[in-house]
């Protein structure tokens, strides 16, 4: 039995609103059949971090679990990032920007609406603003006429970019696409493609190699901080799913309507959901024509792929594709980088919302 340690503080599904002091480290002695990869440690330790690293004898004591080490990437990735996925629409992205202002304007209007006949007297709004319009035996206020349906512009968005989601999810399902070919070359943090074939109803814009960290395994991350399911969760951890749910969804997603916007009953879901440590490389455009492309990795040094039921680096190729009818997609696959040895210190552990509309 191999022993190492492993380290970890992963990021919530919106880190932005959490301190990472206040979510605790994840410490553990990890025992496993296999060997674990060569020594890394990407982030400080008061931030979101990742560390993995062979036990020394002034060690503290921790606590210990066993799983497995394998450079193979686990079943739940394979069918939550591989393969066509449809890219959600805009109007996501929008709607979500529009959610504070609209909400302000409303509470605005409303706590004008309140104190409209003082500021009536002191002429800040004239009669024209004030009042209500009568339709009926109610009246309704003006100021809440103008603010309500403007308020209302980022639910009527995101139902239309749901229903479009949902045409084009049904669409690929009617007329599934076959994945393109290709012969990946493996070079350090590069990866050189040759001879590619796309789909024949698929026309390639660009493609790059990008690398991040899987969520981590909830009952491993409770047994590792001495935690039994039902108790109050952990800093950064949510409640249990309850064991069905309205989504076809994996067992890692964070709750439906947040992950996901509106997926469809399918074996495999059709909205890919970011990784929440991500380290892109650039992208690389790509003209359809089969030749050589050299995909390269982030500026900082990442370890090779290396999965465990904590720590689970994970590299694939992520290529942007528009269908003959317009729908924008995007083949995502998994690529296997050799143990890097060497491995500087990153400082910063990259992270992002684990939104799906934020890809």
């Amino acid at each position: 039995m191999y022993r190492s340690l492993q380290r970890i503080r992963y990021p919530p599904f919106e880190h932005f609103h959490m301190d990472p002091r206040a979510v605790p480290l994840i410490e553990v002695v990890v025992e496993s059949e296999d060997q674990p990869p060569p020594s890394f440690k990407i982030g400080a330790d008061d931030d979101w971090m990742v560390e993995w690293r062979g036990c020394k004898s002034d060690d503290k004591e921790m606590p210990e679990i066993s799983c497995e080490v394998s450079p193979e990437p686990f079943p739940f990735l394979m069918r939550t990032r591989n393969g066509w996925y449809i890219e959600p629409d805009p109007l996501h992205k929008m709607a979500r920007r529009l959610i504070r202002p609209t909400v302000m304007l409303l509470i605005l209007a409303l706590l004008a609406h309140s104190m409209e006949p003082g500021l009536v007297s002191l002429g800040l709004i004239t009669e024209s603003f004030a009042g209500s319009y009568r339709i009926g035996p109610l009246g309704y206020p003006k100021l809440l006429l103008v603010a309500f349906p403007i308020f209302m512009i980022p639910i009527i968005f995101r139902m239309i970019a749901n229903l479009r989601d949902i045409r084009r999810q049904n669409a690929y399902i009617a007329s599934p696409i076959e994945s393109p070919r290709m012969v990946l070359a493996v070079s350090g943090s590069e990866v050189r493609a040759s001879r590619i074939t796309m789909p024949v109803d698929m026309m390639p814009v660009r493609g790059r190699l990008q690398v991040g960290i899987a969520v981590p395994e909830r009952s491993k991350v409770l047994e590792a901080l001495q935690r039994s399911e039902g108790e109050q969760p952990s800093p950064g951890m949510s409640t249990r799913l309850p064991e069905r749910r309205i989504t076809s969804g994996e067992e890692l997603g964070t709750g439906v309507g947040e992950a996901t916007p509106m997926p469809v009953a399918h074996p495999r879901v059709l909205l890919l959901e970011p990784m929440r440590v991500h380290d892109p490389g650039d992208w690389v455009d790509l003209d359809g024509g089969g030749g050589a492309v050299l995909f390269k990795g982030p500026e900082n040094q990442w370890p090779g792929s290396v999965y465990s039921a904590l720590i689970a680096i994970h590299w694939e190729i992520v290529i942007e594709a528009i269908r003959d009818d317009g729908t924008k997609m995007k083949w995502v696959s998994q690529v296997i980088i050799p143990p890097r040895t060497g491995l500087e210190y990153v400082p910063k552990l990259p992270v992002r919302s684990g939104r799906t509309e934020s890809t």
